[in-house]
C-alpha cells in the first residue's frame, strides 16, 4: 500500500474517531438535558413507593462525570429517617448518594433501570431497641398502589455494583446486647444483586472497628480488611459464606457458613479460624495502648484460634445460638532486651463453650497455662469451670514468681512490679451461694515485700505483704475457712494492715482487725482512675469479733464489734443514679450489732443530707449476697431536688446499669423515674426545709418515710404548699427506669384555688374549670396511678376519689352554667352561690364521676351530677329546683365540652362517655375516651354504676397499699 493510501486511511480513522468522541461528548452533555424531568420524577416516585422512612435531600444532579462512564442521578446532603417507631431519628445521612442508570433502557425505552449505587461520606445509625423493634425496616417491596405517572413506566432496581466510601456505622442492638462501631468504612460489592440467587464479591476495609457484647468490649480500634464472596439467596434471605478472608490488624481469619434472616431473628452457622499464625499476630488484636509494647518486644511462638456460632437467635421465642471458641499457644517466647531472663515455654490451651448464649451453662476449660522465668521461676495452671450460679470447679494452680523478673521479661513500661509471689491452690467441687456449697479446697497465696508503681503517680505502694490461706474439707460452707494474716502495705508514709480469720460460712465466725489511713484520691491516681473520687481519706481502726447468727437471732451480748471508720471527701456512685454522692464527712462507730452514723453529711448535685442514726446487721449484709440493710435515721436537709434523682437525667456517673443505659438511648428526651434500691429496709424521720419536684416547691416537710423492698412510704407527712399545710400518706415504686406507680391519700385545708391553678400543673390539667373559680377550697382525696417516662402522671391510669369542699368561693362565667342560664333566662347562673358545697367524685379510666350536689342560684336550687373527662367531654344531669325549697323542678342535660357545652332542657337523655382503656402492664393508653353511641337512660345508668364501682374499689385498694408499711 502506497504512502498516500496509508495517509488517507489514517485521516479517515482519525476523522471518524474524532466524530465518535465528539458525538459521545455531545451525548454526555445532551442526555442529562433531554431526560432530567423523566429521571428525577421516576426516581422520586420509586423512592416514595419503596421507602417507609422520610427522605430528604438538597440538590439533584444528572451527569456522566461523577462516576464516569456511568450516567448517574446524584443528590446532595441526603437524609433518610428510620421506620416506625423511629420516624424522628436519622437512619442514614450522606454527603452525596448516586444511582447509576442503564443507558440503553433510558434511550430506547425511556425506562429507568438502576444498576449501580454510590454513597460517599455517610453516617449510619442502625438501632434495635430492647423490644426487638428495628429502625432499618424502611424498604417496602410491594407498593400498595401504582405510581401516578403519565408515561406508564417507572424506575426499577437491577443492581450490579454497590460502592460505599468513607462510612461511619453504629450498630446498636439492645435485644442482643451487641454494639458495633465502624469508622472509615470503604466497601465495594459486585454481582447480579437484582437476581434471586447471586454471588456478591466484596472488598471491605475498616480503619477502626469496635465490638462489645453485654457492654464488655472485645475489640477496640481494630483495622479490618475483608475479601469475600457471599452467595445470597433473596428468596430465603440466606447468605452463604463461600470465600471469606478477613484480617484484623495482623491476625488473619477465614470464615465459612451461612446466615439466614428470619421474621423474628436470625439462623446462624458461622465458623472462623486463624490457624498456624504467630503469637505476635494474635497479640496485634490487643487494645491500642498495648500495641507499642508488642512492637518493641521480641515475641515468638505459634497460635491457633477457632470460633463458631451456630443456631437460631429469636428474642420473641427466647432462642439464642451456641458459641464455641478455642485458643492454643505453643512454644511461646517473650523477652525484652533488658530482661535478665526471657519468659520461655509459654503454652496455653483454652476452650470456651456457651450453649444458647446462656451464662448459666458457660464452660471455661483452661487445660494448660504455663511459662518459665528461669530456674525456680515457674507457673502452672489448669482450671475448668462449668456454670455460673452453680459452678462446677476443678482447678490446680501452682507457681513461684519473682515479679521483678516477670516485669523485666515482659518489658512493661507503665507499671513497675517487685516482690516474691508464691501460690499453690487445689480445688474440686461445686460452688453455689444459694445452696451454700463450696468445692473441696486447699491452698495459699503469698506475696512478700511487694511493690507497685505506675506512670500515673510518683509514689509507689510498697511493703505489700499478703498471706492468704483457704481450706474446705467436705464441699459445704460449714467447713470453709479463710485466713488473711497479714494483709498490709504502706502508701505515702501511712501503714495499712488487715488481719481476718473467717470460719464456717454457714454461720460465719469472724475475727477481723483493720487499722490505717488511706488517701483514696491518690491511690486511685496510681491506677489512673479519674472522676470517681476527689482527694478523699479513709481512716479505720476496727475490731470485729462475733458470729453471723448472733446478730440475726438477737444475741447481741455475744458480739464484740467496736471501732471507728471515718470518710472525708469521698465520691461514690450507684448504677441507678445519674450523679455521684459526695460524702463530705462520715463518722461511723461500730457498737456490737449497730453501725452508728455519728456525723454524716453528704451532697448529691444541689441536694444536701445530714444523717444521724444507725444501720443494723451490717456484717451479715456484707457476708450474705442477698442481704438487706436495716436501719433507723433522722434526716435533715436544707434542699432536696427530686428531679436530679431521675434515672435518665444527665450526670457524671459513667457506671450505670445496662437497663438505665438502654432506656436513655431509647428515650433520649426523657428524664426517667426515680429508682429505689431493693436491698434497703430503712426508716427515716425527715425534716427538710425545701423539697422541689418539677418546679413545685414543698416547704418545711416533716414526717416519717421508709424504704422497703424497692418501695418508698410516707406516713403522717406534712408540708407547706401554695400557702397551705398539706398532709399525705403515700407509696411509690419504680417498675423500670421509665415507669413507676404510686398511691397517695392527701388532705389539704383552706388553699387558694387560683394560686393552685397557676402554680400546680396537675391542677390545671385535672380541673380545667378551676380557672373560673376564686376563693378557698379544702381537699380530701385518694388516688393511685402510674408515672410516665418523664415522671408525669398518666391520667388514664388514675383511679380513686374523694371530696372537695368549696368553703368560700366565687364562681363567675363558668361556661356550662352560663349556657344553662342563657337558655332558661336566669343570669344568676353567671355568679352562683357555692359556699359550703361538698363535691364528691370518683376517677377511673380518664373519667371523673360527680355525685349529686346542690347549690343556690338566686331562688333556684340546681343539683348537678354526671361524668366529665380529663379531655373536657361532658355528660351531666342538672335538675333546676324551683321555689319554694326546690321541691319541684325540671331536668336539663349538658353534653359537648367544657369550652362548647350543649344544653337540652326538659330532657333526661344525654349521651354517655366511653371510658379510656389503659394497659397497666405496658403503661400505654390503648384507647382514649370518646362520646358513646346513643343509649337508653337505663343502659347509661348501668354503665355509670359499673364505672363508679371500679373507682370505689380502687379507693379501697389505696388504703390497703398505704397500710403495707
Amino acid at each position: 500500500m502506497s504512502a498516500v493510501n496509508v495517509k488517507t486511511v489514517l485521516l479517515k480513522i482519525l476523522k471518524w474517531l474524532g466524530i465518535s468522541i465528539a458525538s459521545i461528548l455531545f451525548l454526555m452533555f445532551i442526555i442529562p438535558i433531554l431526560f432530567p424531568g423523566t429521571i428525577s420524577q421516576q426516581v422520586k416516585i420509586f423512592a416514595n413507593q419503596h421507602l417507609a422512612g422520610e427522605l430528604d435531600y438538597k440538590k439533584t444532579h444528572l451527569t456522566f462525570f461523577r462516576h464516569f462512564p456511568s450516567l448517574t442521578v446524584s443528590v446532595d446532603d441526603f437524609i433518610l429517617k428510620g421506620s416506625k417507631p423511629f420516624e424522628q431519628d436519622t437512619l442514614l445521612a450522606a454527603k452525596d448518594v448516586s444511582v447509576g442508570i442503564n443507558l440503553k433502557n433510558l434511550i430506547f425505552n425511556q425506562e429507568i433501570k438502576i444498576d449501580e449505587i454510590y454513597v460517599n461520606d455517610a453516617t449510619a445509625n442502625v438501632f434495635v431497641n430492647s423490644k426487638g423493634q428495628a429502625n432499618y425496616n424502611v424498604y417496602v417491596s410491594k407498593p400498595s398502589e401504582k405510581p401516578k405517572d403519565t408515561t406508564g413506566t417507572g424506575a426499577s432496581i437491577k443492581l450490579d455494583l454497590i460502592k460505599l466510601k468513607n462510612w461511619n456505622i453504629k450498630y446498636n442492638d439492645h435485644a442482643a446486647n451487641v454494639l458495633v462501631n465502624a469508622k472509615g468504612l470503604n466497601y465495594t460489592g459486585k454481582g447480579g444483586l437484582s437476581e434471586d440467587i447471586f454471588d456478591l464479591e466484596t472488598d471491605l476495609d475498616i480503619d477502626k472497628l469496635d465490638f462489645a457484647l453485654n457492654r464488655i468490649w472485645y475489640a477496640q480500634q481494630k483495622t479490618l480488611h475483608a475479601d469475600l464472596i457471599t452467595r445470597i439467596n433473596t428468596n430465603a434471605l440466606t447468605f452463604v459464606l463461600r470465600k471469606n478472608e478477613l484480617r484484623i490488624n495482623e491476625l488473619p481469619l477465614k470464615f465459612t457458613g451461612f446466615v439466614s434472616i428470619l421474621k423474628d431473628g436470625y439462623n446462624l452457622n458461622i465458623n472462623a479460624a486463624s490457624e498456624k499464625t504467630t503469637i505476635k499476630d494474635m497479640l496485634s488484636v490487643l487494645p491500642p495502648q498495648y500495641l507499642s509494647w508488642v512492637k518493641d518486644t521480641k515475641i515468638e511462638g505459634n497460635s491457633d484460634l477457632f470460633f463458631s456460632l451456630k443456631g437460631r437467635f429469636s428474642e420473641p421465642k427466647n432462642q439464642k445460638p451456641d458459641l464455641k471458641a478455642s485458643l492454643k499457644v505453643n512454644n511461646g517466647f517473650v523477652s525484652n532486651s533488658k530482661a535478665p531472663v526471657p519468659m520461655n515455654n509459654l503454652n496455653m490451651d483454652l476452650n470456651v463453650e456457651l450453649p444458647a448464649l446462656d451464662t448459666e451453662k458457660l464452660l471455661l476449660d483452661l487445660r494448660n497455662l504455663s511459662f518459665d522465668l528461669g530456674k525456680n521461676n515457674q507457673f502452672r495452671a489448669k482450671v475448668r469451670t462449668q456454670g455460673l450460679n452453680e459452678m462446677n470447679i476443678n482447678a490446680n494452680i501452682k507457681g513461684g514468681i519473682d515479679l521483678a523478673t516477670l516485669d523485666a521479661a515482659l518489658g512493661l513500661k507503665d507499671i513497675e512490679l517487685k516482690g516474691l509471689m508464691n501460690t499453690d491452690i487445689q480445688s474440686n467441687g461445686i460452688f453455689n451461694l444459694d445452696k451454700k456449697l463450696f468445692p473441696k479446697t486447699k491452698g495459699y497465696f503469698n506475696l512478700k515485700n511487694g511493690w507497685l508503681k505506675t506512670k500515673y503517680y510518683t509514689n509507689p505502694i510498697q511493703n505489700i505483704n499478703i498471706l492468704a490461706n483457704i481450706h474446705n474439707t467436705d464441699g459445704t460452707f460449714k467447713s470453709l475457712g479463710v485466713k488473711l494474716d497479714p494483709f498490709k502495705f504502706d502508701f505515702e508514709g501511712n501503714p495499712v494492715f488487715v488481719n481476718a480469720d473467717l470460719q464456717n460460712f454457714e454461720d460465719v465466725l469472724y475475727k477481723v482487725r483493720a487499722k490505717g489511713v488511706l488517701n483514696v484520691g491518690r491511690i486511685y491516681k496510681v491506677f489512673a482512675k479519674e472522676g470517681f473520687d476527689v482527694s478523699g481519706l479513709i481512716m479505720a481502726d476496727l475490731s470485729l469479733n462475733g458470729r453471723q447468727s448472733y446478730a440475726t437471732t438477737g444475741q447481741y451480748h455475744k458480739l464484740d464489734n467496736r471501732g471507728n471508720l471515718i470518710l472525708k471527701n469521698i465520691k461514690a456512685t450507684t448504677e441507678y443514679l445519674p450523679k455521684s454522692f459526695f460524702i463530705k464527712e462520715g463518722n461511723f462507730e461500730f457498737e456490737n450489732e449497730k453501725m452508728w452514723f455519728r456525723k454524716f453529711f453528704a451532697t448529691y448535685g444541689k441536694s444536701d443530707f445530714a444523717l444521724n442514726g444507725y444501720l443494723l446487721n451490717t456484717i451479715n449484709y456484707f457476708i450474705e449476697r442477698k442481704g438487706t440493710l436495716h436501719g433507723k435515721f433522722h434526716l435533715k436537709s436544707n434542699y432536696i431536688l427530686i428531679d436530679e434523682f431521675m434515672a435518665l437525667k444527665e450526670g457524671d456517673n459513667k457506671d450505670k446499669s445496662l437497663s438505665v443505659e438502654y432506656a436513655k438511648e431509647e428515650h433520649p428526651k426523657s428524664s426517667g423515674v426515680v429508682i429505689v434500691p431493693k436491698n434497703l429496709d430503712v426508716a427515716l424521720e425527715a425534716n427538710a426545709k425545701k423539697v422541689e419536684f418539677k418546679g413545685l416547691g414543698l416547704n418545711n416537710l416533716l414526717g416519717l418515710a421508709s424504704v422497703s423492698k424497692g418501695e418508698v412510704y410516707l406516713k403522717n407527712t406534712s408540708f407547706d404548699i401554695i400557702g397551705s399545710r398539706m398532709k399525705i400518706d403515700a407509696r411509690y415504686q419504680d417498675e423500670s427506669p421509665i415507669t413507676a406507680n404510686y398511691d397517695v391519700a392527701l388532705n389539704v385545708a383552706d388553699f387558694d384555688v387560683q394560686r393552685a391553678y397557676k402554680e400546680i400543673d396537675m391542677v390545671r390539667e385535672m380541673a380545667t374549670a378551676a380557672k373560673d373559680v376564686k376563693g378557698i377550697v379544702s381537699l380530701d382525696y385518694k388516688l393511685k396511678g402510674d408515672f410516665d417516662s418523664n415522671m408525669k402522671p398518666i391520667y388514664p391510669s388514675l383511679e380513686g376519689g374523694g371530696n372537695v369542699n368549696l368553703r368560700d368561693v366565687e364562681v363567675k362565667n363558668l361556661k356550662m352554667l352560663s349556657t344553662i342560664g342563657d337558655n332558661i333566662g336566669a343570669n344568676a347562673f353567671d355568679n352562683p352561690d357555692m359556699k359550703g358545697v361538698d363535691i364528691n367524685t370518683t376517677i377511673n379510666n380518664n373519667l371523673i364521676h360527680v355525685e349529686p350536689f346542690t347549690f343556690k342560684v338566686s331562688v333556684l336550687r340546681p343539683t348537678i351530677s354526671g361524668t366529665t373527662s380529663f379531655n373536657g367531654l361532658l355528660d351531666f344531669r342538672v335538675r333546676v329546683g324551683l321555689p319554694p325549697a326546690g321541691w319541684i323542678g325540671f331536668p336539663i342535660v349538658v353534653t359537648g365540652t367544657h369550652e362548647k357545652p350543649k344544653i337540652k332542657i326538659f330532657s333526661k337523655t344525654g349521651q354517655g362517655i366511653v371510658e379510656a382503656l389503659y394497659n397497666t402492664k405496658s403503661n400505654k393508653v390503648i384507647r382514649e375516651e370518646k362520646r358513646a353511641e346513643k343509649k337508653s337512660r337505663a343502659q347509661q345508668r348501668k354503665e355509670k354504676r359499673a364505672q363508679e364501682k371500679k373507682a370505689e374499689n380502687a379507693e379501697k385498694q389505696i388504703d390497703k397499699d398505704l397500710k403495707k408499711k
